[in-house]
């Protein structure tokens, strides 16, 4: 079949078109993997299945951590048999969706901005909503994804400005409050 000398620089023309948008396909595709994953490991951990939860996340040697209860950010994960029991007998029979807000990928790394949907028995406490405001960091690590940042804070319904004043200050107030006189 002979082409034209117009459909060749047609055909040319469209190629550096179309692999951007295979390109875009392909982190489209990874991402969506990555927020199902994502989805899972969260929904196994709140229900303290750590087994299942282990099995979903790579957690990356230089990892940090900022708790949803505050303090300074925790480096490293600590994903030895013993700990994760604890963490199995912390959180029991939770339920969770994952409500994305937005997400960034850019060279190698992903941004997942969340909404953790969670209900579940935490520390010994009857069950209760614990929804978080997540941000996650995930780092590509050969064929897979690593967790290298995530940050929670239970923030989901608004505050105002003097209760995060009194967040703010670490609860001193309240203290001096509930200490007998």
């Amino acid at each position: 079949m002979k082409m034209s000398r117009r459909a060749i620089v047609n055909a040319w023309a469209a190629i550096p078109l179309s692999i951007p948008l295979l390109a875009k396909a392909a982190v489209d595709d990874a991402l969506a993997g990555l927020v199902k994953r994502t989805e899972e490991k969260n929904a196994a951990f709140i229900r303290g299945d750590m087994k299942r939860w282990s099995e979903l996340v790579r957690i990356a040697p230089d990892f940090t951590l900022m708790q949803p209860f505050g303090g300074p950010a925790s480096h490293g994960f600590d994903a030895s048999p013993r700990r994760l029991a604890e963490l199995s007998q912390y959180f029991k029979n939770g339920e969770a969706k994952l409500e994305v807000s937005q997400t960034y990928a850019s060279h190698g790394l992903v941004v997942l901005v969340t909404i953790e949907r969670q209900r579940s028995e935490v520390g010994g406490l009857p069950a209760q909503d614990w929804s978080l405001r997540v941000t996650e960091v995930y780092r590509r690590d050969g064929s897979d994804w690593q967790l290298v940042h995530r940050h929670a804070d239970p923030l989901v319904q608004r505050i105002t400005l003097q209760q995060a004043a009194v967040l703010a200050r670490g609860w001193r107030d309240l203290e001096h409050r509930c200490m007998p006189t």
